[in-house]
């Protein structure tokens, strides 16, 4: 019979914190933890540029693999693909965005030369310096780069701003060798690029980042039921992996915010310190793509439903997630301080599933008799969980950085363990402690990771 290790006393996860915290704590933590660095930043930083540090990287993949699993494989009509980077300039012709991708720029022709968005600027003052600003011009967001040795107009190209076309100019392809009926989805995780003229609150909006996007391909008729299912399950994503129902809401767009291939768009909008921000838009991309790309290329793309006897250009709905911006959000959502007998405790109650370490297993001191059977309980542990193996400073410090780090459990090897062949586990949240037999810490690891689970989503 399975042994069944519970905590003391099960109950919802309390936080001390209840509004989200000031961005300036979150960007502290990220760097002393190891989440995200400046990019280049031993030559002073590239402007809104990020590297994701070890436990940053973890936090992502696990993000995006948590994203993948609740669209792609836990479904039988949504299917994958990886698209290049790269693509053929007409693609980025035929949607729309060499000639519409742009937002409108004011300059200081004042002390700074600042550059602002002009949507985001009252009147012709420069907010930095007080100079005036010059007329509004469009500025195309797309970064632009060559192809081959000659730099010129035949070998220009473009990053791409999105991965949905890359989904799009691939749909007969996934079809017919998928063959997947309408309607089915093709999801997509891939680096995009945006030349912003803003781009700031941290991990927020930046000019490299990271999409998790799907296109949806039904029936005309069916669009608006599917438009209204996607919002619905992308609300209940986050819910599911612990962000606050209380800080998440949906958002319609008004007629003029729409971009302009959608009928109809949401987004799923988080409550930062520094306002309702969006973490995700659905929208209602009608057959605007598909016959955009039909027209340029002269490939047909419409689809033939065999069973009611018609051929159409499906519509799409398209749930489109940024994983930075995720990743933000499920930091501040998760950030709590509480006071401690000898200082204040700092704990991310991360979600066990996005957690970038489960288990730390800790040594209670750098020992001779200790080292191998605490590197022993590592090696077991880290065969089925992401575990981290830390024994350097006092076990109080470790235990603080582990809840720092947003580690669920840490597995204590003391001087006992010698004797009795258990170890300490130690739940992040409650700081209960329980002991088990060597034996058994896997097992115990999953019943106790299960219960927190329900702790933390509710």
């Amino acid at each position: 019979m399975p042994l069944k290790y519970k905590y003391f006393e099960q109950r919802p996860l309390q936080r001390t914190l209840t509004e989200p915290v000031e961005l300036d704590k979150i960007v502290s933590l990220a760097k002393r933890r190891g989440f995200v660095f400046q990019s280049s930043e031993i030559y002073g930083g590239l402007g809104s540029t990020w590297d994701f540090g070890p436990l940053g990287v973890e936090m992502k993949r696990n993000i995006k693999d948590a994203w993948w699993r609740a669209m792609v494989r836990e479904r039988n009509d949504v299917v994958g693909l990886d698209a290049a980077i790269l693509m053929h300039p007409d693609v980025w012709e035929a949607s729309g965005h060499v000639g519409g991708f742009t937002d409108p720029l004011v300059q200081c022709e004042g002390e700074c030369k600042e550059r602002f968005r002009a949507d985001n600027i009252e009147g012709d003052v420069c907010p930095k310096c007080g100079g005036h600003l010059g007329e509004a011009r469009q500025f195309n967001l797309m970064f632009k780069t060559f192809m081959g040795p000659v730099e010129d107009a035949t070998a220009q190209i473009w990053l791409r701003p999105e991965t949905a076309q890359g989904i799009f100019v691939n749909f007969d392809n996934v079809a017919t060798t998928s063959r997947k009926k309408i309607p089915f989805g093709i999801a997509q995780i891939g680096k995009s690029f945006r030349n912003e003229i803003t781009p700031g609150n941290f991990i927020f909006r930046t000019r490299e980042f990271e999409q998790m996007e799907m296109e949806f391909f039904c029936h005309p008729g069916e669009v608006d039921q599917w438009f209204r299912y996607w919002v619905d399950f992308s609300m209940g994503f986050f819910k599911r992996y612990g962000v606050r129902a209380e800080f998440l809401r949906e958002r319609e767009h008004t007629e003029e915010e729409r971009p302009h291939y959608a009928s109809a768009a949401a987004d799923i909008e988080y409550k930062f310190s520094f306002g309702w921000s969006e973490l995700e838009t659905i929208n209602n991309r009608g057959d605007h793509d598909l016959v955009a790309h039909q027209e340029k290329s002269g490939k047909d793309l419409s689809y033939f439903d065999q069973a009611a006897d018609e051929r159409f250009v499906p519509y799409v709905v398209e749930p489109a997630m940024g994983a930075d911006r995720t990743m933000l959000a499920m930091l501040v959502d998760a950030y709590d301080e509480e006071e401690g007998e000898k200082e204040p405790r700092t704990v991310l109650r991360l979600h066990p599933e996005i957690a970038p370490m489960t288990v730390a297993v800790l040594p209670l001191s750098r020992n001779d008799k200790l080292t191998p059977t605490a590197q022993r309980v590592f090696e077991v542990v880290s065969k089925e969980w992401t575990t981290q193996y830390d024994d350097t400073q006092s076990i109080g410090r470790r235990y603080r950085r582990q809840d720092e780090a947003g580690t669920p459990l840490c597995v204590t090897v003391d001087f006992d363990t010698i004797d009795d062949a258990s170890v300490t586990i130690r739940n992040r949240d409650s700081m209960e402690q329980i002991r088990v037999p060597i034996e058994n810490v896997n097992a115990a690891i999953t019943d106790l990771i299960n219960a927190m689970r329900e702790d933390i989503s509710g």
